[in-house]
């Protein structure tokens, strides 16, 4: 089942009774959901009381709470470790012993899905597209060449034009990509959480201050649905202010049906599907980590 994501963007009291957060405004109650349906809370004003039965009782659901600057865009994420699985001591030891070989691996299957994905994403938009793809056929395993790097430059300024920067301070555009990059990579932290893996123990990415390393690595081929999303923010001529509008879109990326091996489903269970390749992958039982592919179906 798809689980819910939901922004608090305004001054209220959130806690929990009866198994269902209630969020107050103004003395008033203006809503209640049961935990057990959210997957994401996005606390996105700087006068939000959270109680801290309401915090566990998202922990123990695997809820993951995301906590937001002065800019509107998260900034912090809190996830549970513990009872995430029940493997979780042996699936966290088959992550820690998992070989450079298979890290390497893994990685180059990575990048050749995201730079294809990237490519979908230019020619359903009607751009130029084959010298980008042309580059996922380049990758070599753990990508020494960084042809993912090479394959961004191209990809940015065929998207967005020739003077557009990717810049992970700016507003505007950028801005809006943060966001959307925040929300999947909570949806794919929640899912590496919740399948035992550890979410700072990535396999190319390795920043010692970033906890989320992992899903890092891991979200990159879906990145393209947000860069789909704000382009047609563009060609529509929305605002590029992070508004209501712009988050309801944003927030609504993990909902999106799209195929996966054969299957259509919301991309927000695919990233459960792709955990459990990686599991595999680690292991040795399973060498291939399959991601959906962009596609018409999924715009």
């Amino acid at each position: 089942m798809i689980k819910r994501i939901v922004d608090v963007s305004e001054r209220a009291y959130l806690r929990v009774e009866n198994r269902q957060m209630v969020i107050s405004k103004g003395g008033e109650e203006a809503g209640r959901i049961p935990v057990e349906d959210l997957g994401v809370v996005m606390l996105a004003h700087p006068a939000i009381v959270v109680t801290q039965s309401l915090v566990v009782a998202c922990q123990k659901n695997n809820v993951a709470l995301v906590f937001c600057d002065e800019k509107h865009l998260p900034y912090s994420l809190l996830l549970p470790i513990s009872d995430g699985n029940r493997l979780h001591q042996k699936i966290l030891r088959r992550q820690i012993e998992a070989s450079k070989v298979v890290k390497k691996n893994i990685w180059k299957q990575i990048v050749v899905q995201k730079i294809q994905n990237q490519s979908y994403v230019l020619e359903l938009g009607g751009k130029e597209y084959k010298h980008v793809r042309m580059l996922a056929k380049r990758v070599r395993s753990g990508d020494p060449a960084n042809t993912e790097a090479v394959a961004a430059r191209k990809y940015w300024s065929l998207l967005f034009g020739s003077s557009f920067r990717r810049d992970r301070e700016s507003g505007g555009v950028n801005g809006l990509l943060n966001y959307g990059y925040a929300v999947i990579r909570s949806m794919i932290a929640r899912a590496v959480v919740g399948g035992g893996l550890h979410p700072a123990l990535g396999i190319k990415h390795g920043n010692q201050y970033n906890g989320l390393c992992l899903a890092d690595d891991l979200m990159e081929p879906i990145r393209p649905w947000v860069d789909w999303s704000v382009m047609k923010v563009l060609e529509e001529g929305g605002s590029t202010v992070i508004d209501r509008e712009n988050k309801r879109m944003l927030l609504g990326i993990p909902g999106v049906t799209v195929e996966y091996k054969g299957r259509r489903m919301p991309l927000m269970v695919a990233c459960h599907h792709i955990v459990s390749d990686f599991k595999s992958a680690l292991s040795g039982d399973k060498t291939v980590v399959t991601y959906p592919g962009f596609s018409a179906m999924s715009v």
